[in-house]
């Protein structure tokens, strides 16, 4: 059975769900911010993990009073405040994309209330030697969907992201378009002009897996994983699929996590 509250946090409120039983495992979303964007593969962990998603404030279910761009920092924040709507003690975290940056930042300022973090495939552009370009198409993806441009904007953030490209038809719909004006007016900048800071996560007592989805390799959203396990001195670890893996190969992910997560078995 799942379950929904409301987590206040600062100018805003959460819509959070909860179900499964075990160890509490927090699923961060990437994207659009949707908690429900992981709803195939929680379904694979319930009956390990108390899974809790939520939706990252502005987006679906969750509301935002604030205006202008929204740090890293804040998302963390809110991160923060679910673990502490749902559990007194520390919690399993796994982020994927731009959830991974809201992990890194969770444990780098509040490792005590996270026991593993699985990061899979953070943009963390600035990481890369290639930086600068990477940089310049997030630019010009927020230009086009502030100019009114947002199919366009979207197209060539979906085209640069493994097994994520649009199909090519004519007057194709954009679903969620709100949420997809405030990914690019908001947030994109903040989440690729976001560095880890590394001093913290190499003193934290959390242990943290980077990893990147074996289907992503060559992609800019592959290299960061690998460069983050370096300078941290940890294994990098390749997951099954690409960089939608936890959506589109919910069952093979999970198996995947859960030995990452658990590997006593």
């Amino acid at each position: 059975m799942i379950s929904e509250s409301r987590c206040p946090v600062e100018d805003g409120e959460l819509l959070v769900r909860r179900g499964g039983e075990g160890p509490v495992l927090l699923l961060i979303a990437g994207g659009t911010g949707s908690g429900d964007s992981y709803r195939a593969l929680a379904k694979h962990l319930y009956a390990d993990y108390t899974v809790v998603t939520y939706d990252r404030r502005g987006h679906f279910g969750s509301s935002d009073a604030t205006t202008g761009p929204v740090p890293v920092a804040l998302q963390a924040d809110d991160a923060l405040a679910v673990l502490d709507h749902v559990t007194d003690g520390p919690a399993l975290v796994f982020g994927s994309s731009a959830g991974a940056l809201i992990g890194l930042d969770l444990v780098a300022r509040h490792s005590q209330r996270v026991t593993t973090l699985v990061a899979h495939e953070p943009p963390a552009v600035h990481l890369m030697p290639d930086a600068g370009g990477w940089l310049e198409a997030a630019a010009e993806q927020v230009r086009l969907a502030r100019s009114g441009e947002l199919m366009a904007a979207v197209t060539r953030f979906a085209d640069a992201i493994a097994g994520a490209a649009l199909p090519d038809l004519p007057n194709i719909r954009l679903p969620h378009e709100q949420d997809w004006i405030r990914l690019f007016d908001r947030e994109l900048t903040s989440f690729f002009d976001y560095l880890p800071d590394l001093r913290a996560l190499r003193k934290a007592s959390t242990e943290i897996f980077p990893a990147a989805g074996e289907g992503s390799r060559g992609r800019y959203h592959y290299q960061p994983a690998k460069i983050l396990a370096l300078e941290l001195g940890l294994p990098f670890t390749e997951m099954p699929g690409a960089h939608l893996a936890p959506q589109r190969n919910p069952a093979k992910f999970a198996a995947a996590l859960k030995d990452l997560l658990n590997p006593e078995g």
